[in-house]
């Protein structure tokens, strides 16, 4: 039985900081770029939750 390439899963791009971009392609690195703006967005949302957490109890504890 042979497996298609549409069939077989899909690499996940995956991005390590510093590493060689010479051999990358411009699609991939499209794809990078969407990838890291997600989690940077990602990561503003979660100080933005542990900020609004803190403050609730920095008020409730300074009563």
């Amino acid at each position: 039985m042979k497996i298609d390439d549409d069939d077989r899963p899909k690499k996940k791009i995956a991005h390590e900081i510093g590493s060689d971009l010479s051999l990358v392609s411009v699609e991939e690195l499209r794809e990078r770029v969407d990838l890291l703006k997600e989690e940077i967005a990602r990561l503003e949302a979660d100080i933005v939750r542990k900020q609004a957490s803190k403050s609730a109890a920095d008020s409730f504890f300074k009563r």
